[in-house]
């Protein structure tokens, strides 16, 4: 099976070697830019990403320039390239990803840790679950809701691959009672959420109601790490409208931080399981229990 991609983290790693390729050669972004006779400013959007396509040419043209001779690194950044030019399933959800999309990052990541307050996260909800959350927003026509939910159900194939991410997770007790779509629908994604505690590479934590102040009286947030030392660990904050990445050393280590501290706040996952359990229990009904 081949390894998932993630066509802006390639970019975003083939960016970084150019940056440190120039650095080691001993060149400005400017003084490239009148080496190659390029207009002011490509080099540097190259190197932010900016420019979301690299050329093979330009490619070749820089590593000559920064005297990258070694043909295995030569294809190696080659490769990079073109994988960044390729597009990823979520492409073909336009009406539900931006450009810049969640399961990009999602794709490549060893380690996925998320504090959610609200609701079930994405990653461990049902169908029915998830489509129930989506029809509690604005009036949206059912075929755009119904894409919704089945990108949000590609989205778990990360979980549950070969070489799958590992996943912590830490939800509020509040999250867990909160009634979306039915009773029914809750309990039995209730158990979907205990099944997949049960899974190795998935660890769920449950932050009780009674906690009192901890640190994780803020907004939801998940950090991605990820197996390439290049690809620095980012932020996602999700938003009414399309989200928020952070990649600022000191931002992600805050998030990191945060998420370690409410960790101490929260249910071990093994009390975490025993009160998910209680909660489904309370949700069944009186002929649940009839012979």
């Amino acid at each position: 099976m081949t390894p998932p991609n993630s066509p802006t983290l390639r970019l975003r790693r083939l960016a970084t070697m150019l940056r440190q390729a120039r650095e080691s050669a001993g060149y400005t972004a400017t003084q490239v830019g009148n080496q190659l006779k390029w207009s002011s400013g490509k080099v540097s959007k190259m190197e932010t990403t900016e420019t979301k396509r690299i050329k093979a040419d330009d490619l070749d043209k820089l590593m000559d320039l920064y005297g990258i001779i070694d043909r295995d690194k030569r294809a190696a950044m080659q490769a990079l390239a073109k994988d960044a030019r390729q597009r990823g399933w979520w492409s073909k959800y336009k009406e539900v990803f931006t450009e810049r999309a969640l399961p990009d990052f999602e794709a490549e990541a060893s380690v996925i840790r998320t504090f959610e307050t609200q609701m079930i996260p994405g990653l461990l909800q049902t169908p029915a679950y998830a489509e129930a959350l989506l029809r509690g927003g604005r009036f949206t026509d059912s075929e755009i809701l119904r894409k919704k939910a089945e990108a949000r159900m590609a989205r778990r194939e990360i979980l549950v691959r070969h070489n799958p991410a590992r996943f912590r997770a830490i939800i509020e007790e509040n999250a867990l009672r909160r009634e979306i779509g039915s009773k029914e629908i809750l309990k039995a994604q209730l158990g979907h959420l205990h099944h997949m505690a049960q899974m190795p590479n998935i660890d769920v934590q449950v932050l009780p109601a009674n906690a009192g102040s901890h640190a994780g009286l803020c907004a939801p947030f998940t950090v991605l790490e990820f197996p390439d030392p290049l690809d620095l660990p980012i932020v996602y904050i999700d938003t009414a409208s399309n989200g928020l990445f952070l990649e600022e050393q000191d931002e992600v280590e805050a998030h990191s931080v945060t998420f370690s501290d409410i960790q101490g706040s929260a249910l071990s996952t093994v009390q975490s399981a025993d009160l998910i359990t209680s909660i489904m229990k309370s949700l069944e009904s009186p002929h649940d229990h009839r012979p």
